[in-house]
């Protein structure tokens, strides 16, 4: 890469950092402290949602065996948010440490998500089984689910609660 256009690309980013501004970012339904969106936790919650209707209908286990994990940026790309771009230039200038806790927490939930889902695709489990596993992992989830909130939001308060480790350690000795 040539000088020019590592001097092009810093300022194409800089600009793109001064075009993200507070008023705008509000305007989006993107947090401007810390430049993240709780859009992306609806990838999630439609997880979670097919998870806790398995039990009572069992269809629903071919619907989540087709959810597949998205970045954030996946999700917003391929989203009908009105403020797309906006959203993933946030996310590229968002608050580090913000930005690192809610990857940590997608990883984590991806982690669980998908390990569900190779569970559920066993065709040997039985329809109770695959009951009272959805219901367990959707109720590891909603907390995780919570603290990406939080961590979208700002609120290192609840974020920290308990750590992401502890809870996917706890989960996988179950």
């Amino acid at each position: 890469m040539k000088y020019q256009d590592c001097r092009q690309a810093l300022q194409a980013g800089e600009a793109a950092i001064e075009a993200v501004d507070a008023q705008r970012l509000r305007a989006a339904n993107i947090n401007p402290a810390t430049g993240l969106a709780s859009d992306y936790l609806n990838h999630f919650h439609e997880a979670i949602m097919l998870l806790e209707m398995l039990p009572s209908e069992p269809d629903c286990r071919d619907d989540f065996l087709q959810w597949r994990a998205k970045s954030y940026a996946e999700h917003f790309a391929g989203s009908h948010f009105k403020d797309r771009e906006l959203a993933i230039a946030a996310y590229d200038a968002a608050e580090v440490l913000a930005r690192e806790c809610l990857d940590t927490l997608a990883k984590i939930m991806t982690l669980m998500l998908e390990t569900t889902r190779s569970a559920l695709a066993r065709r040997d489990m039985s329809p109770t089984e695959a009951a009272a596993l959805a219901e367990d992992v959707a109720a590891w989830l909603r907390p995780l689910v919570i603290r990406a909130g939080a961590a979208i939001n700002g609120d290192t308060e609840t974020v920290e609660l308990a750590a992401p480790q502890a809870i996917a350690d706890a989960l996988m000795r179950q």
